[in-house]
């Protein structure tokens, strides 16, 4: 017969969430909890129970005397772990991201917690920190060169509430200058978390760190662990054995006993967002953790987005800035130039690049003392789009209105047709095939050659490349200045360092490598106006980090240290990067933002979904007051809606924006979340996705 289970004696209701990923089961479900089970049920841990006829995972939130079910509870199945891996801290964050993002909690507790590692489990996560390593007394002197650094780590070290805006100046040893002040709020008995948002920056700050403390005191969660090592990982940080931790943005959510200081790294970086159902950014994980946990907040970084200079105008952030002085004794000489300068017509070396006489002539200078000379673009690859050689305006396909290019033509050995570019920037693959490039303009859309090309704006017959990739940029500098090493860094291929020397570096943003023990002598920043001139609302904001990102990688103009943008030394933006003036860049990024209501100085969601799904989900959303509805549009390019759906029917995949002043931050989200719910109740099946405040809004 079989066993006869028995009520726990006290509180034998057990509240569970079901993890399914479902949102109309996004709620809390009762079971009885029996005698067996009484000691290890505790709030937080991970439980099996049988919803819907089959046994999933839950989480045990709490438990009650008395149930509110008026019918029969069925039995919790079983206590999968001890471990309290959802504790109320833990809880209270999630619970805050749902309703900000109008998320699914479980698809949000799916990224705070690791899955579970039986073997993991067995590990010691209970050495105290201080016997993992000895420590070096860290030095906190680079604070001193900030207006108000020193007292704002007083007010850390302390333990009073202090928030800023790290705003970096140029060259700046920020790793060392974070590992010091993380290292000391621990050896004073309390957390520290630092969010990075590449591989690179956490290899970076991870060697920073090791200069202070031991290896194993320093924790470092990243995609690349495994299921072991990140549960681990998780146990000794929940278990208060791990008190630094550093990792990329998954961290975040790290379960950190007493937290003193949190830190995330330039901020406004697309990898700091979640891809994945709600898309939660890093710093809102951070920024609502310096609340609930009452801990001390840095943003850091070169440059500044505008959502942390909305925090700084509302004063619940303050600055952490250099003098004037002090910028200017740290920063390269900046320079503009236009690209229709024409290049030093004596120098045949010249004439073959796409460089303006005072590009040319910087690095020239520089290379010449032996020194490198970093030269970014904005992207890899060869000849990617083509525009009107005159007005610059896109040039698309007469037939199908898609962009025209220059398409690539493998030959296999043979000899290539006739409207194949022969020359050096034809590259040689493997197995005798060779990689040509149409001389001819091509849709990249249907595939037609367009061999008499019109601009429909001005009607000029000539084309240009918008932006020459990489590959050709290198070939174009090889001729340019034939005895120098030239190095490419970008795509599939990114190095870290390179040593000193006189070389180019071809780089694209984000993979320029750095110098070993050294700085470049010089930066030419080119395609500037490809940047600046995307459809996007990002585009000056994006443009501006990348340049100061690259320009701080330039020795000092004491040194000789230049940089060379090729742009319109007009434009506002331009003119901020030559007096690097990263707040004022922001401040008007952000007022400029204002003047036509959009993020950040609005709360703004974006639901893309076919145009019979978007018609239902407005006739069933009841939006806050002063929610504002625009569109529908088309979906910007190159995005695509989640799964597949019949489009002669249902119509095309579109996109709403729904606007809303700034005010409660969870009002808008608890909207769309309820909608939602309601869609999914009726049965809808159609492809949905709600962004709420998303990165990218086209």
């Amino acid at each position: 017969m079989p066993k006869t289970r028995e009520p726990a004696p006290y509180a034998p209701v057990a509240r569970v969430l079901p993890l399914l990923g479902i949102s109309h089961l996004d709620r809390v479900f009762e079971y009885t909890i029996d005698t067996e089970q009484d000691a290890l049920a505790q709030p937080g841990v991970l439980v099996r129970i049988r919803f819907a006829g089959r046994l999933i995972n839950g989480l045990l939130l709490e438990r009650s005397t008395s149930a509110q079910h008026t019918g029969k509870l069925q039995w919790l199945d079983r206590i999968i772990s001890p471990e309290v891996v959802y504790p109320e801290r833990t809880r209270a964050l999630v619970e805050s991201l749902a309703q900000r993002y109008g998320g699914i909690t479980s698809d949000i507790i799916r990224a705070a917690i690791p899955s579970r590692h039986a073997k993991a489990e067995e590990s010691d996560t209970h050495t105290p920190w201080e016997d993992l390593g000895e420590v070096t007394e860290p030095d906190l002197s680079y604070w001193s060169s900030y207006q108000h650094g020193e007292s704002f780590v007083d007010a850390v070290l302390g333990g009073t509430i202090a928030r800023a805006a790290w705003q970096m100046t140029p060259g700046e040893a920020w790793a060392d200058a974070l590992s010091a002040l993380a290292v000391k709020v621990v050896l004073g008995g309390k957390g520290a978390l630092i969010i990075v948002p590449d591989q690179r920056d956490l290899d970076t700050l991870e060697e920073a760190l090791k200069k202070l403390i031991g290896p194993k005191q320093i924790t470092v969660l990243n995609a690349a662990l495994g299921n072991q090592a990140r549960y681990r990982r998780f146990l000794s940080i929940l278990h208060g054995q791990a008190r630094l931790v550093i990792g990329t943005r998954s961290a975040a959510f790290a379960p950190l006993v007493n937290p003193g200081l949190m830190v995330i790294k330039d901020d406004g970086d697309d990898n700091l967002v979640d891809p994945r159902a709600p898309y939660i950014h890093a710093r809102e994980v951070l920024t609502t953790r310096s609340t609930l946990e009452k801990c001390s907040l840095i943003l850091a970084g070169v440059s500044r987005s505008t959502e942390t200079q909305l925090l700084v105008e509302s004063g619940w952030v303050h600055d952490l800035v250099a003098s004037r002085d002090t910028i200017r004794t740290r920063m390269p000489r900046i320079r503009a130039t236009a690209d229709s300068d024409i290049a030093l017509e004596r120098d045949r070396f010249a004439a073959t690049g796409r460089l303006p006489a005072l590009a040319f002539s910087v690095i020239r200078d520089t290379l010449a003392r032996g020194e490198s000379v970093l030269v970014q673009v904005p992207r890899t690859g060869y000849v990617p789009t083509l525009a009107c050689k005159n007005c610059k305006t896109s040039a698309r396909c007469r037939h199908c209105n898609g962009p025209l290019g220059i398409p690539e033509v493998r030959s296999n050995g043979q000899q290539p047709p006739a409207h194949i570019l022969p020359g050096p920037h034809n590259q040689r693959r493997g197995n005798n095939e060779q990689l040509w490039h149409a001389a001819v303009p091509t849709c990249h859309w249907c595939g037609r050659k367009d061999n008499h090309f019109t601009c429909s704006s001005c009607g000029h017959h000539a084309v240009r490349a918008v932006v020459l990739g990489q590959a050709r940029t290198a070939e174009e500098f090889g001729r340019a200045f034939p005895k120098t090493r030239i190095v490419t860094s970008g795509g599939n291929r990114v190095l870290d360092t390179i040593p000193a020397g006189a070389s180019l570096v071809i780089a694209t943003p984000g993979a320029e490598p750095k110098i070993s023990q050294g700085s470049y002598g010089a930066a030419v920043l080119l395609d500037s106006w490809a940047l600046l001139g995307r459809q996007d609302l990002r585009a000056a904001e994006d443009t501006f980090a990348k340049w100061t990102a690259a320009a701080s990688l330039v020795c000092s103009h004491l040194k000789g240290g230049e940089v060379v943008v090729v742009a319109d030394a007009a434009l506002s933006v331009v003119q901020h990067f030559i007096r690097w003036d990263v707040v004022g860049r922001a401040a008007q990024e952000l007022a400029e933002r204002r003047d036509v209501r959009f993020p950040p100085a609005v709360n703004m969601a974006a639901v893309d979904g076919p145009s019979k799904a978007l018609d239902q989900f407005i006739d069933i959303v009841e939006l806050p007051e002063h929610a504002e509805i625009l569109g529908p549009v088309d979906l910007p390019p190159g995005v695509k809606l989640p799964g597949e759906y019949d489009e002669a029917t249902f119509g095309p995949p579109q996109r709403l924006l729904i606007r809303t002043p700034l005010g409660p931050r969870a009002q808008l989200g608890k909207a769309l979340r309820a909608a939602h719910q309601g869609r999914l109740a009726r049965k809808d099946a159609l492809p949905l996705r709600i962004q709420i405040d998303p990165i990218r809004i086209g």
